[in-house]
């Protein structure tokens, strides 16, 4: 039986040999998918600026979703929080990197919103835009996206922060800090997210405006950073010490989440689009109308298939719940879904009329995603992959075995 003073929960040599070798593949693989992405600048300013804007929201999705979650064990407790806390605190570690990656979104203003509220001219003459001034501006909307970014930054590095004196130390302190920290931190989430999605995605187009957008946004964070932490502990759960804690019943909790993620996604999408075919008005169809045809109605459809379908049907059975390789498959696919979701949420209202891939599309969130994942592991690397002293570990291992 594994017991607490049986286990060394630091990363082994040969796990260590595995994430530096992923580690340098996935920075090999980044820097020249950002090279590439840096060549299009030259080539065609306007669509690096439109393909580096939805790579970006999705991977710092993955950063800030993984930190979610972990604020949301902080206040709920349960074993699979303990299990997966190191790798939501390595993502979370990652999100300062964001700060200096948005410079490019900053740049890319006038090609991104020019069409709107970033047109002097434009909002000089329309009085909608006219009227939404006093919010939508470079130095405001600016200044906002730093207060999301410092704001989730901060959150990170207090969490990890006293998650390194509760392993020193131990005792009960650093855990209820950490929870003092997380409820507020949930709602600032939240409300960040919100602001996230209507300032970069939605002011594209200042006509169209959706309630529910903000929300899908938190949803699609939680269900990518969730898979993202199943296809991770599976990887983890090869070598040891994972291979001797990480047990079947703790996957099925993950699996559980993934499932009740999956459908709180898909009844958001649902919601916004059944409020915008009652309501029928001439101010929230065209978002619809420009997904739903010139080639984009086929991308839906596969984002209906892929992204809800065929992962709920496949989340029921709780044999693949359980299943480590069949979990991690289904996961991959809700992380590509994700992906392709962010894409058709954001870049139909640069061409509403037909469908559009460039080919930095795919250099741009290979690009990010390559960088991102080199420092996610590096960050894991750095400490055990169990925190030692967590005053509910032992639960954990016990829930386990169950």
């Amino acid at each position: 039986m594994t017991t607490l003073a049986s286990v060394d929960y630091r990363v082994s040599p040969e796990l260590a040999d595995d994430i530096k070798s992923l580690r340098m593949k996935a920075g090999i693989i980044g820097i020249i998918g950002l090279i590439l992405t840096i060549v299009g600048v030259a080539v065609d300013p306007a669509q690096f600026f439109k393909s580096y804007l939805w790579a970006f929201v999705f991977w710092l999705g993955l950063s800030v979703g993984c930190m979610a979650w972990l604020m949301v064990q902080y206040l709920s407790g349960g074993a699979w929080g303990v299990m997966v806390r190191r790798v939501c605190e390595s993502a979370a570690k990652t999100i300062p990197i964001w700060l200096v990656l948005f410079a490019p979104i900053i740049a890319g203003i006038p090609y991104l919103y020019g069409n709107s509220w970033a047109n002097a001219n434009l909002v000089a003459h329309d009085p909608v835009l006219h009227h939404k001034a006093a919010y939508l501006n470079t130095p405001f909307w600016i200044a906002r996206a730093y207060i999301y970014l410092g704001g989730w930054s901060f959150c990170a590095w207090f969490l990890n922060r006293w998650s390194d004196r509760e392993d020193r130390d131990g005792g009960i302190k650093p855990r209820q800090t950490m929870a003092k920290l997380a409820a507020p931190g949930i709602i600032f989430w939240a409300f960040a997210v919100t602001f996230m999605a209507t300032d970069w995605i939605m002011s594209v187009n200042t006509e169209w405006f959706s309630t529910m957008f903000g929300l899908l946004f938190m949803a699609g964070q939680g269900l990518s950073s969730m898979s993202f932490i199943i296809c991770i502990m599976v990887m983890l759960s090869k070598r040891k010490p994972m291979s001797q804690l990480l047990t079947v019943k703790h996957m099925h909790d993950l699996g559980k989440f993934l499932l009740a993620n999956t459908m709180v996604f898909a009844y958001f999408s649902f919601s916004q689009f059944l409020i915008t075919w009652a309501g029928n008005l001439p101010d929230e169809i065209p978002w619809y109308k420009h997904r739903l045809e010139g080639g984009w109605e086929r991308l839906g459809l596969f984002l209906v298939i892929g992204h809800f379908a065929l992962p709920f049907a496949l989340l029921l059975s709780s044999d693949l719940k359980k299943n480590f390789k069949m979990l991690r498959a289904v996961a991959l696919l809700i992380i590509v879904m994700r992906m392709m979701g962010v894409f058709w949420e954001t870049v139909p209202e640069f061409f509403p009329y037909h469908i559009h891939v460039s080919w930095m599309d795919i250099t741009a969130p290979i690009g990010l995603g390559g960088i991102w994942l080199a420092i996610f592991l590096t960050n894991l690397l750095k400490r055990p992959l169990i925190p030692p002293n967590n005053p509910n570990l032992e639960e954990a291992l016990a829930h386990g075995r169950q």
